[in-house]
């Protein structure tokens, strides 16, 4: 296979801004190197490959292969955070302070169908356990990906319809998991052409809760990976409220309700506010701070 690119395009970016924690942020993009990033996805147009190499200061080249190359290439600015909107977010005090040290924008990648499997995937199991999962579903049943690089796309939602659940157990996923993302699949259709070409954050995660197995937690980790949702709270996570507590308040212990009141403040950047306190988890017992992350993963 050619290592030539099926396209290219120079993409304009503000240096203020750490690029990989952005485009970390969308959670399917891999980090393959320190200036360099890999997608691979199923996009409209086909399976595709983006890799995004910053080459200067406020520039990154993105390079495609596949059917899916032009798509990708319109999407790159948006993976890069660029639609994102800051307005109105002006944290102060020891927030302030770690924003202010590694400003990140929120990148969206559009892709509503990867979004779905990762967040059901992740529903009350670690992190890496969800992203092992993940692998091996690429590997096993979707495709590799085009390019040069050792990649796959995860398989299309018609051809997880088609699985038992019994195919999930190899992956590490229990029945519970693997039937939620069974009725996704086969429902896809219908969920894509109900929520239209441009949708909201609150039409998306409405329309998820509207399958059976699919909660707040989850809805709101799909809407902030599609469509960097800048306020999506994950509200039902095991560590969230704990660590919301702990880093606004000073509060060792927090729940649902407390970890929403803390946020008011930022309404319209609540999910920006967990990001950036992500990693500074509560202590587990006594005063002192862990500064083990947690994750964001664990809940429904």
């Amino acid at each position: 296979m050619s290592d030539s690119p099926d396209g290219r395009r120079l993409v304009t970016i503000s240096d203020r801004f750490h690029l990989a924690t952005t485009v970390r942020g969308a959670k399917n993009p891999v980090m393959v190197g320190p200036t360099e990033t890999l997608w691979s996805t199923r996009t409209p147009d086909g399976p595709g490959s983006l890799v995004l190499e910053r080459i200067g200061d406020t520039e990154v080249e993105a390079l495609a292969w596949g059917p899916g190359t032009e798509w990708l290439l319109e999407q790159a600015p948006r993976l890069l955070g660029n639609d994102d909107d800051l307005t109105g977010f002006e944290p102060t005090g020891d927030l302030g302070r770690r924003w202010r040290r590694r400003p990140f924008l929120l990148a969206r990648t559009d892709r509503l169908w990867d979004a779905v499997i990762g967040g059901v995937f992740g529903q009350k199991v670690q992190v890496q356990r969800a992203v092992k999962a993940r692998r091996m579903l690429a590997r096993r049943y979707g495709e590799p990906a085009p390019g040069p690089h050792r990649a796959w796309v995860l398989p299309a939602p018609e051809r997880v319809a088609e699985m038992g659940y019994y195919e999930f157990h190899p992956l590490g996923v229990e029945k519970k998991r693997a039937d939620i993302l069974l009725r996704v699949a086969r429902e896809f259709p219908r969920i894509e052409r109900s929520l239209g070409d441009e949708p909201t954050p609150a039409a998306l995660q409405a329309r998820l809760r509207q399958v059976r197995g699919i909660g707040v937690w989850t809805a709101a980790m799909v809407s902030a990976v599609t469509l960097g949702d800048p306020d999506a709270v994950p509200v039902g996570d095991y560590h969230l409220p704990n660590t919301v507590a702990w880093n606004l308040a000073g509060e060792p212990r927090g729940t649902d309700e407390r970890m929403l009141e803390l946020l008011e403040p930022f309404a319209g950047h609540r999910w920006r506010v967990l990001r950036i306190v992500k990693g500074q988890s509560a202590p587990k017992y006594g005063p002192r701070l862990s500064l083990t992350g947690d994750g964001l993963n664990m809940g429904r």
